[in-house]
């Protein structure tokens, strides 16, 4: 085959360069090349309580991420043991000046410990306020309360996450636990923390809405 150059290479080639242009995306982290840099705040949910630090949720999460393209950094900011009270004493620190976006997750201690929900609302959302007047946005990942609380403290919990996100504007994931809780091979011994395996479910099922998040973000 007559190797082909000149005019018509020339043309060939900017019709491809034109093809390539209306194909490629044209905005969002993929396009700009540029990092996102998130901060995980949580609990031991997100510290990855009882296993080893490549397996704890934001690790995890990271690396879905990258793998379908996206240029992200993940910050492991969860504390085990900590509740909304303690998340928010320590968020000036956690959160530091140049972070893109911020996956909220705690809760889970104030319940565990039958504490006011009242309580946890005023200090997730006073959170949520404070990331919002640093231009941070949020990402809500709630919890529900465990039925042996009773229905009027569940009723008063479970709403928590939803009305803040719905006031705020806030992409919200509504439960983080969906799909390993009381999956006994899906959780350590204490029946409380996912296992690696768990971790993994976790981060398969939040993924379209991190994704989601992601679409709102602008890197800096």
């Amino acid at each position: 085959m007559k190797r082909q150059s000149g005019p018509l290479m020339t043309i060939i080639f900017a019709c491809a360069a034109a093809l390539a242009a209306m194909i490629a995306p044209s905005s969002g982290p993929l396009a700009q090349g540029r990092t996102l840099h998130l901060v995980a705040l949580g609990d031991s949910l997100t510290a990855g309580f009882g296993l080893p630090q490549e397996a704890a949720f934001p690790v995890v999460l990271e690396r879905a991420l990258k793998a379908k393209g996206y240029n992200v950094e993940i910050a492991n900011a969860g504390v085990s043991g900590d509740t909304s009270s303690g998340g928010l004493d320590r968020l000036d620190w956690s959160v530091p000046d140049g972070t893109d976006g911020v996956i909220l997750e705690l809760g889970a201690n104030d319940m565990l410990r039958g504490l006011d929900p009242a309580v946890t609302r005023r200090n997730i959302e006073t959170i949520v306020e404070r990331l919002k007047a640093r231009n941070i946005p949020v990402m809500l990942a709630g919890m529900y309360a465990s039925r042996n609380l009773g229905a009027d403290y569940a009723g008063k919990f479970d709403t928590i996450y939803s009305d803040i996100a719905k006031k705020h504007d806030l992409v919200l994931y509504p439960f983080f636990l969906y799909g390993i809780a009381g999956e006994l091979s899906l959780n350590q011994s204490d029946g409380m923390h996912p296992t690696a395996k768990g971790v993994e479910i976790i981060v398969d099922r939040i993924l379209p809405t991190v994704e989601s998040f992601l679409a709102r973000l602008t890197p800096r």
